[in-house]
């Protein structure tokens, strides 16, 4: 029961980890303050936010940092690149010190770096200590990440509502008090043992509630994160966020009535692993086997299937051919050319750059949740360039909030997994849908408050769901054993779009400074008006069309391996759940 207890103090501490350590996303709050004491260009400007989120192509660091030090160690080296990357911004910003722009460029790369130590951390540990529902940790833990700047804002609020540049500030400061008071559970990590199924379902329900939690805790924020009332109205806000942040600290209580929610609850939720790569372990393994029988893959040994389901799974795949075979000969080529032939295949890097199925998947993020991020970064400036500066905050917390949804959205199809099943790539399809409509909105009324917030919101949903579900794809698709390596791989069109899109959303900004209302602040120049994003918008959103085709093709080409995948499951599980009740 102990060790029940600390896991699940581990799972709070990392959700606080997450939650003060996602400082990119208010960069657009001190953004045009930065750009007006540095005396640079717009282009300048989205150079600073490229080289945050340059900090990700160095994500692999982490990793090599793990292997000579403990975790500990690791967490506060974390935190002490945030302190320095942005604190001495804080101090610049603040005229205190006085630095060349490349230094500055400097230390927004490594405070960019720092995030991606935080997150390789929180990784670890859920992976580490809850390997049966590590999928459900890590898609709770990660949507935590997007709600920080909504977080930072209400903590702005609470202190100085008028100081822009107090969001650095706290960007140096939290995380390392964070990291701090999260340092006793990590080191009493309980020893980890399997966990019979009745435990695994147990812990699903656990996380049922938290995500509830989770959801209450994104609504409060929603509602009361861009507060303009009295400091101290702000201060009783900030309270009330803080307590829900540590209310999940009750779980550990929770467990010890683990019974009571087995038979009040779980009956009428049938929860099993999201299964695949991240959950369930021997699903994936008997996949493997299945498949190896019918492909050029043969050369493994010891199989135990019996012929009979052998025979049923030819049945079944011929069936598919079949109904492939009516489809059109044009689209016949696409479709079927380097198609992957099953789930959790180890890709290895130079493999994985070879797949069609990879460069899909590749330029659907690219198109999509790298957009959603570099519109985040340029809030500032398109609320300005439409008169709205005093709303900046506001639509900072829209697009926090909505992303947080978003990350805790990519949980759904492991929840309703048992009633209603579908491909993770088609959710992904789906999740893309609202992006291209955000940016066409924006694009024709983009004069209208309202069509700014709900843009704002549609893209914060979309975005959020993709970099939380990320990984679960990666995995299923290219392999759980290689999903490190593969993974930077991925995000690595986080820092290329940031420098693509910013290039010319800035270039565009720029361009029309001559044509609508300019103002002077030192050496930068301030674009106002209607055209200053408008064929930003317009790019962006042809863009996005773009990466939901991309998507769609990428369902359509990997639906059948979710579908065999699924069949080889429902065959089995049967099978399994009555050798449990056996042993039980």
């Amino acid at each position: 029961m102990v060790g029940q207890s600390r896991k699940w103090m581990i799972l709070v501490a990392v959700i606080w980890i997450q939650a003060f350590t996602g400082t990119n996303f208010d960069f657009s709050a001190y953004s045009s303050e930065m750009k007006k004491v540095l005396g640079i260009s717009q282009v300048q400007l989205n150079y600073l936010a490229v080289a945050s989120d340059m900090g990700k192509v160095f994500g692999w660091s982490s990793g090599l940092a793990l292997m000579f030090f403990p975790l500990w160690t690791v967490l506060f080296m974390a935190a002490f690149m945030g302190l320095f990357g942005y604190g001495i911004q804080w101090l610049v910003i603040c005229n205190v010190i006085s630095l060349p722009y490349i230094l500055v460029f400097f230390l927004c790369l490594l405070a960019g770096c720092s995030i991606c130590w935080f997150n390789t951390v929180c990784f670890v540990l859920c992976i580490k200590n809850f390997p049966a529902n590590r999928a459900l940790a890590l898609s709770l833990t990660v949507s935590y990440n997007g709600v920080s700047a909504a977080l930072y804002a209400l903590a702005g609020d609470a202190i100085s509502a008028s100081t822009s540049s107090l969001y650095l500030l706290l960007n140096s400061l939290v995380p390392l008090i964070v990291s701090i008071a999260a340092l006793v559970p990590i080191l009493r990590q309980p020893s980890v043992d399997p966990l019979s199924p009745e435990a695994v379902r147990s812990d699903s329900i656990m996380f049922l509630l938290l995500n509830m939690l989770a959801v209450l805790t994104g609504v409060y924020l929603l509602l009361f994160g861009s507060n303009t009332s009295d400091t101290s109205t702000s201060h009783l806000l900030l309270g009330g966020a803080v307590f829900l942040l540590v209310f999940p600290l009750c779980v550990p209580g929770v467990v010890y009535a683990r019974r009571w929610f087995h038979h009040t609850i779980h009956s009428n939720f049938q929860l099993r692993g999201s299964g695949f790569i991240l959950v369930d372990d021997d699903d994936l393994e008997l996949h493997k086997r299945l498949v190896s029988r019918e492909t050029s893959y043969n050369n493994l040994n010891g199989s135990s299937l019996s012929d009979d389901e052998v025979c049923e799974y030819r049945s079944s795949s011929q069936k598919l051919c079949n109904k492939e075979e009516d489809s059109a000969r044009c689209c016949e080529k696409m479709i079927e050319k380097d198609q992957l032939v099953m789930l959790g295949e180890e890709h290895p890097a130079h493999v994985l750059v070879g797949r069609l199925d990879f460069w899909l998947y590749y330029i659907a993020y690219f198109c999509g949740g790298t957009i959603g991020l570099v519109y985040s970064n340029n809030l500032g400036q398109i609320a300005q360039s439409l008169g709205h500066s005093s709303n900046t905050t506001l639509l900072l917390t829209l697009y926090s909030s909505f992303s947080f949804f978003g990350r805790l959205l990519s949980a759904a199809p492991d929840y309703v997994r048992a009633k209603f099943y579908f491909a993770r790539t088609g959710w992904l399809t789906i999740a893309l849908l609202p992006t291209p409509v955000a940016f066409f909105l924006l694009a024709a009324l983009s004069n209208s408050t309202a069509a700014l917030r709900v843009g704002t919101a549609l893209i914060g949903l979309s975005s959020g769901f993709i970099f939380a579900a990320a990984v679960s794809v990666t995995s299923e698709l290219f392999g759980p054993n290689s999903v490190g390596v593969n993974h930077n791989i991925l995000i690595t069109n986080i820092p290329i779009g940031s420098l693509i899109y910013g290039v010319l959303a800035a270039v565009i900004y720029d361009g029309n400074v001559g044509r609508g209302l300019k103002l002077m602040f030192s050496d930068s120049v301030v674009c106002m008006g209607r055209d200053c994003y408008f064929l930003t918008f317009v790019w962006w959103g042809c863009l996005s069309v773009v990466g939901l085709v991309c998507s769609l093709l990428l369902f359509i080409r990997t639906k059948h391996a979710y579908d065999a995948f699924e069949r080889n499951r429902a065959l089995v599980e049967p099978q399994r759940n009555r050798s449990s009740n056996s042993i039980a």
